[in-house]
């Protein structure tokens, strides 16, 4: 099972080995996208999970337990075929390769089931085509 969270850490808990913990008492694995995570500051960490799904829920509430406050991540990548020109520039960002050009038709094509919501391809399209929804 895989599940997308953005876990929001209070200052007395950034020092806390989250991922660490997770892969090692709960044997879930916590692929990292985004993080910012600072000394004395309020962290925030998007993460996808991957393991049992008992042991990805068991994990979280272990997370929240702590006082980390868990989020699941409903967004998704929402591309406009009015406004996109297929140039290509998303797919040279997207690590996943959810995001690709092929011929023969050369348009724009996007896997939904690869993407993880880095959000990496927002910032990187020239002409605003593609934006995120709640």
């Amino acid at each position: 099972m895989r599940k997308r969270v953005t876990l929001i850490f209070p200052r007395h808990l950034v020092n806390v080995p989250l991922t660490y913990r997770l892969a090692k008492d709960f044997d879930v694995a916590a692929n990292i996208m985004r993080a910012r995570v600072a000394p004395d500051e309020v962290g925030t960490l998007v993460v996808e999970l991957s393991g049992d799904i008992d042991q990805v829920e068991a994990g979280l509430e272990w997370a929240q337990s702590l006082g980390i406050e868990v989020a699941e991540r409903t967004k998704e990548i929402q591309i406009d075929p009015e406004r996109c020109v297929d140039c290509g520039l998303c797919t040279g960002v997207c690590p996943t390769e959810a995001l690709k050009i092929s011929a023969p038709d050369w348009k724009l094509e996007f896997l939904r089931n690869r993407c993880v919501m880095c959000e990496q391809c927002i910032p990187t399209c020239p002409v605003g085509a593609i934006s995120t929804s709640l």
